[in-house]
């Protein structure tokens, strides 16, 4: 039963970063709900100045390091697809060993 879900999980996790590295370069430019809604109420531009967003690691889901933005949001994909998976381990390590209730 273990190792079938041992088997379950990393499979779950290869098809999370291939569809992570593969469509997100497809995803669309357009605005997420959040963003529609900000700029429909016309307050948007008050996160802008918020100082704390230019210190995020993948502002509008990209790595400013990589000029290619299809590649750069593709890896950016893949690294938050395994930092969730990392963050799901580790909690779920520790409800096994009965630390989290």
């Amino acid at each position: 039963m273990k190792s079938q879900l041992k088997g379950f999980l990393w499979v779950g996790l290869g098809v999370s970063l291939l569809l992570a590295i593969f469509l997100s370069p497809f995803a669309s430019p357009s605005p997420d709900g959040l963003e529609k809604v900000a700029e429909r109420h016309g307050f948007a531009e008050k996160g802008e100045g918020w100082t704390l967003w230019k210190y995020a690691p993948f502002r509008d889901y990209t790595l400013p390091w990589i000029e290619n933005k299809g590649l750069s949001t593709a890896i950016a994909g893949a690294m938050g697809v395994f930092a969730i998976f990392l963050i799901a381990v580790g909690f779920a390590t520790c409800l096994k060993k009965g630390k989290v209730r």
